[in-house]
């Protein structure tokens, strides 16, 4: 509107510049006042903590087991997370902008990181998740060991850590304690490796996302040989942190082979 009346844009052409833009520009800054202070579908993540499956987390052993004996363990096999912003966390555009910017930070859609639903459903949801992995991943070591599950019995323990990412991590960690290399040495070689994927009971390795951020948290972290996703390759390398080397996998068969010939020396799958 305009005092004394609507304004045609036959009108406005005649009126002075300035005031045209002034006109033309209110209501656009109007909106983006409104969008600057407006709640956003997204979720803001960063590097979130490790765990050393071979270890313990928060005074006990994150894999225990009974049925049969376990070999003592060197180096580190350390699963990855992401840090996000809560389910039901304001983010904004300020928010948006300064993540797109920051190599520590990454923006993705809500829904890529929760499922629908109220924060205890989510909760629920990826406790149920991780719930399952340590099942598959039970079973992936196992089968893979050709050990019967009705002998060897695991319990997998992980404090407030839900989904399924870790899977491989676990099945890898299980076949350390039982077998190690099948050569009498670690699995890890001593080195401290970190990785992430899901894995299902026969031993296939999923992608999860958050790639870019949990290669930083592995580093910050001491790890100098990552596990990746073959399928995730492109979105490791892209902000790669220096001296980490990444090592894609498909399976927990492939994963172990991989590890062994970093242990002897041999050929290694890369990126």
């Amino acid at each position: 509107m305009f005092p004394g009346g609507q304004l045609d844009s036959h009108h406005a052409c005649r009126l002075p510049r300035a005031r045209t833009l002034a006109l033309c520009s209110a209501p656009v800054l109007a909106l983006l006042a409104v969008a600057a202070f407006a709640p956003l579908p997204f979720t803001v993540a960063q590097p979130g903590s490790t765990v050393n499956v071979l270890g313990s987390d928060r005074g006990k052993p994150v894999i225990s087991v009974s049925g049969t004996g376990t070999r003592k363990t060197a180096g580190q096999l350390r699963m990855t997370t992401i840090l996000a912003t809560g389910p039901e966390a304001t983010v904004r555009v300020k928010d948006v902008v300064s993540g797109w910017f920051a190599t520590d930070r990454a923006v993705m859609p809500h829904d890529s990181v929760y499922v629908g639903g109220t924060t205890k459903q989510i909760e629920r949801h990826n406790a149920e998740e991780m719930e399952e992995s340590q099942s598959s991943a039970t079973s992936a070591a196992l089968g893979y060991l050709h050990r019967s599950p009705r002998d060897v019995k695991v319990t997998l323990r992980l404090a407030d850590v839900g989904g399924p990412s870790a899977g491989l991590l676990f099945s890898l960690g299980i076949v350390d304690k039982l077998d190690g290399d099948g050569r009498g040495g670690d699995l890890t070689g001593g080195r401290t490796i970190a990785g992430t994927g899901t894995i299902d009971a026969k031993g296939k390795v999923g992608a999860v996302g958050g790639v870019p951020l949990k290669t930083q948290a592995a580093k910050r972290d001491g790890a100098t040989v990552f596990l990746v996703p073959k399928a995730e390759c492109a979105d490791a390398t892209a902000e790669l942190p220096k001296g980490l080397r990444l090592i894609p996998v498909t399976t927990l068969k492939g994963a172990v082979t991989a590890l062994r010939a970093l242990r002897s020396g041999g050929a290694v799958p890369h990126c």
